[in-house]
């Protein structure tokens, strides 16, 4: 960290815990770290000899591999360990699991969890930093990180950009953080789903617009943000059909229309061909939903360099 870096927590849980100033350092670290990636050798030795325990409770893809490459190309060590290759298939709690590990002295506990809350209730009784990689629908933190990050790469800002972000508002992680982040760097949010989707109190709480249909969220938007039916977190079916779904609310050329020419088209994935976007569209020029990959990466790595070697931690 430079003498002008904003300190940074302890733990990182959700986009509550920053600054719009912390915000901008990680973006500002990540494009540093975009360039390792690039090279012939993908490796630097900043986490040399420092051990980061990967715990996935809950199936992921992109968001697993994302935080072993980062820390990989960060040269720390890795364990990664499942619920179902742990103690707590043996009846353990999550808490004792967690005390274990932190007996072997780690240097940060990366967590994804189906339940909400669970990674900052660990980072409350553990003495290292705890990131969290997703739980339930609370929140997503590095994933909007990296939507920021590939946001400002491609507009140049975040301030006053309109982002419309369409799907299962209410059940989304990603959507919550991405509101707290967007509105806290001078976003303008409108959010558009099927009412059983959105809850009601979205716009006195994050700030953002909310409407039950995508075309007026879509209208003059400088990005668009497409998200998956959370069906794992829903107690029933809360729409029709994938058919109908995709006819009333799925991005298609004719919506995309409504948003400016030069708008771009965001997802987290997985993404759902078809339902929540038309194949063409994933495919399109505007798309930049493998670049959010990339940039995935780099925005993992850039935080565990913030949690785990910075010694100015507030």
């Amino acid at each position: 960290m430079t003498e002008t870096s904003p300190s940074f927590p302890k733990d990182l849980i959700d986009l509550d815990d920053l600054t719009p100033g912390q915000i901008t350092c990680v973006l500002d670290a990540a494009e540093n770290f975009k360039e390792v990636s690039e090279r012939e050798i993908k490796k630097v030795p900043t986490l040399r000899g420092k051990l980061v325990v990967i715990f996935f409770h809950e199936n992921s893809t992109r968001t697993r591999l994302s935080f072993e490459v980062a820390a990989k190309r960060l040269s720390a060590d890795t364990v990664a360990l499942s619920a179902s290759g742990s103690s707590l298939a043996k009846g353990e709690s999550l808490l004792d699991t967690a005390r274990n590990i932190e007996a072997m002295r780690p240097d940060a506990l990366v967590i994804r969890h189906g339940a909400s809350g669970v990674p900052g209730f660990l980072a409350r009784r553990l003495k290292f930093p705890v990131l969290n990689a997703g739980d339930g629908a609370h929140a997503h933190p590095t994933q909007a990180l990296l939507d920021m990050l590939t946001l400002r790469e491609v507009k140049g800002r975040l301030e006053g950009l309109k982002v419309a972000i369409i799907g299962d508002i209410a059940h989304s992680r990603v959507a919550r953080s991405n509101m707290i982040g967007l509105v806290k760097m001078g976003g303008r949010v409108a959010v558009a789903g099927p009412p059983s989707m959105l809850a009601p109190e979205l716009a006195e709480i994050y700030g953002v617009e909310v409407y039950a249909r995508p075309e007026p969220a879509l209208e003059g938007a400088d990005a668009v943000m497409m998200l998956r039916i959370q069906l794992e977190r829903q107690s029933g079916a809360l729409f029709p059909g994938a058919r109908e779904y995709a006819r009333v609310y799925g991005l298609n050329r004719e919506r995309m229309k409504l948003a400016k020419d030069d708008a771009i088209i965001l997802h987290p994935g997985p993404v759902n061909q078809g339902v929540e976007l038309t194949p063409d569209l994933y495919d399109d020029e505007r798309s930049v939903i493998l670049p959010q990959v990339t940039n995935g990466v780099a925005v993992r790595m850039a935080l565990l360099c913030l949690l785990i070697d910075n010694p100015d931690k507030e």
